[in-house]
Protein backbone atom coordinates (compact mmCIF):
# COMPACT_ATOMS: atom_id res chain seq x y z
CA UNK A 1 0.00 0.00 0.00
CA UNK A 2 1.72 3.16 -0.71
CA UNK A 3 1.88 6.57 1.75
CA UNK A 4 -0.86 8.04 -0.23
CA UNK A 5 -3.59 5.38 0.18
CA UNK A 6 -1.97 4.66 4.00
CA UNK A 7 -2.80 8.20 4.34
CA UNK A 8 -6.36 8.03 3.23
CA UNK A 9 -7.05 5.00 5.13
CA UNK A 10 -5.97 6.02 8.27
CA UNK A 11 -7.98 9.78 7.98
CA UNK A 12 -11.11 7.49 6.66
CA UNK A 13 -10.63 5.42 9.97
CA UNK A 14 -10.21 8.37 12.23
CA UNK A 15 -13.15 10.30 10.22
CA UNK A 16 -15.32 7.56 11.05
CA UNK A 17 -14.44 7.10 14.64
CA UNK A 18 -14.77 10.70 15.05
CA UNK A 19 -18.61 10.64 13.54
CA UNK A 20 -19.39 7.49 15.81
CA UNK A 21 -17.75 8.43 19.01
CA UNK A 22 -21.03 9.87 20.57
CA UNK A 23 -20.38 10.40 24.26
CA UNK A 24 -16.74 9.68 24.41
CA UNK A 25 -14.43 11.82 26.76
CA UNK A 26 -11.32 11.35 23.88
CA UNK A 27 -11.03 14.47 21.98
CA UNK A 28 -7.66 13.19 20.40
CA UNK A 29 -6.55 9.68 19.02
CA UNK A 30 -3.23 8.66 17.85
CA UNK A 31 -2.59 5.98 14.96
CA UNK A 32 -0.44 3.47 15.30
CA UNK A 33 -0.68 0.06 13.67
CA UNK A 34 -0.46 -3.78 14.33
CA UNK A 35 2.95 -5.44 13.60
CA UNK A 36 5.66 -8.28 14.62
CA UNK A 37 2.32 -10.86 15.45
CA UNK A 38 3.77 -13.59 14.38
CA UNK A 39 2.58 -15.13 10.58
CA UNK A 40 -0.81 -16.68 10.49
CA UNK A 41 -1.35 -14.86 13.85
CA UNK A 42 -3.54 -11.72 15.00
CA UNK A 43 -3.59 -9.01 17.70
CA UNK A 44 -5.97 -9.62 20.47
CA UNK A 45 -7.76 -6.81 22.01
CA UNK A 46 -8.76 -7.27 25.55
CA UNK A 47 -11.13 -5.56 27.67
CA UNK A 48 -8.71 -5.02 30.29
CA UNK A 49 -4.87 -5.00 30.06
CA UNK A 50 -4.37 -8.57 30.83
CA UNK A 51 -3.50 -11.15 28.57
CA UNK A 52 -6.43 -12.88 30.92
CA UNK A 53 -8.44 -10.40 30.16
CA UNK A 54 -11.80 -10.89 27.76
CA UNK A 55 -10.86 -10.46 24.17
CA UNK A 56 -12.92 -8.22 22.26
CA UNK A 57 -11.46 -8.33 18.88
CA UNK A 58 -8.64 -9.55 16.75
CA UNK A 59 -6.96 -7.58 13.88
CA UNK A 60 -3.61 -8.76 11.81
CA UNK A 61 -0.45 -7.12 11.00
CA UNK A 62 -1.32 -3.57 9.17
CA UNK A 63 -4.25 -2.68 10.73
CA UNK A 64 -4.46 0.83 11.72
CA UNK A 65 -5.59 1.37 15.39
CA UNK A 66 -7.23 4.08 16.69
CA UNK A 67 -5.26 4.98 20.00
CA UNK A 68 -6.85 6.96 22.76
CA UNK A 69 -3.72 7.94 24.05
CA UNK A 70 -3.96 6.28 27.23
CA UNK A 71 -1.43 3.03 28.26
CA UNK A 72 -0.11 1.58 31.58
CA UNK A 73 2.36 3.08 33.79
CA UNK A 74 1.49 6.32 33.14
CA UNK A 75 2.23 6.65 29.55
CA UNK A 76 0.38 8.92 27.02
CA UNK A 77 0.76 8.21 23.37
CA UNK A 78 0.00 11.99 22.54
CA UNK A 79 2.87 13.24 24.58
CA UNK A 80 5.43 10.83 22.58
CA UNK A 81 4.35 11.79 19.29
CA UNK A 82 7.98 14.24 19.22
CA UNK A 83 9.97 11.37 19.94
CA UNK A 84 11.46 9.13 17.06
CA UNK A 85 10.30 6.00 15.83
CA UNK A 86 12.36 3.55 17.79
CA UNK A 87 11.86 5.54 20.91
CA UNK A 88 8.14 5.32 20.94
CA UNK A 89 8.81 1.63 20.15
CA UNK A 90 11.05 1.24 23.23
CA UNK A 91 9.06 2.75 25.62
CA UNK A 92 5.83 1.31 25.24
CA UNK A 93 6.65 -2.21 24.30
CA UNK A 94 6.15 -3.78 27.85
CA UNK A 95 2.86 -1.39 28.41
CA UNK A 96 -1.21 -2.57 27.53
CA UNK A 97 -2.01 0.80 25.26
CA UNK A 98 -5.99 1.53 25.31
CA UNK A 99 -8.02 1.52 21.64
CA UNK A 100 -11.05 3.17 20.63
CA UNK A 101 -12.72 0.24 18.52
CA UNK A 102 -16.23 -1.54 16.73
CA UNK A 103 -15.11 -5.00 17.41
CA UNK A 104 -18.73 -5.52 16.19
CA UNK A 105 -18.71 -3.22 13.40
CA UNK A 106 -22.27 -1.82 14.31
CA UNK A 107 -21.42 1.49 15.12
CA UNK A 108 -21.64 0.78 19.05
CA UNK A 109 -17.43 1.90 19.73
CA UNK A 110 -15.69 0.90 23.16
CA UNK A 111 -11.93 1.20 24.91
CA UNK A 112 -9.95 -1.80 24.69
CA UNK A 113 -6.35 -2.74 25.14
CA UNK A 114 -3.13 -4.66 23.31
CA UNK A 115 -0.11 -5.13 23.90
CA UNK A 116 2.62 -2.75 23.02
CA UNK A 117 5.15 -5.18 21.95
CA UNK A 118 2.70 -5.69 18.91
CA UNK A 119 2.07 -2.51 18.00
CA UNK A 120 4.01 0.18 16.45
CA UNK A 121 3.75 4.43 15.16
CA UNK A 122 1.66 4.47 12.11
CA UNK A 123 4.02 6.48 9.50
Amino acid sequence: MNIFSRTVAALAVAATTLANAGHSHATAFAAWQVANVPFGDTLNVRKYPSGASQKQAAYPNGTVLQMTGKCTGGINLLNLANHSYWQQKHKIRNHWCQVWHDPARNGQFVTGWVYGKYITPFQ
